[in-house]
């Protein structure tokens, strides 16, 4: 638990950033890591576009595009 409406900086910052990104390139989405650190959805993505992750599309893996019926 992270603690909401706190700042994280310097090492810290480096440190949760690293974390969150190996559990998100595992296959942990978004909004999971939102709840596991308390935070918000947009402070986990902020932190992973820091970081360089390579963002999945939408709708996780189990989607499939629509075949035409």
């Amino acid at each position: 638990m992270l603690g909401t409406r706190v700042h994280i900086k310097g090492p810290a910052r480096h440190k949760v950033r690293a974390d969150l990104k190996k559990a998100y390139d595992k296959g942990a989405s978004i909004r999971t890591l939102a709840r596991g650190c308390g935070r918000s959805y947009g402070f986990v993505h902020r932190l992973l576009t820091e970081a360089g992750t390579a963002m999945r599309s939408r709708g996780g893996p189990g989607t499939r595009s629509r075949t035409p019926r």
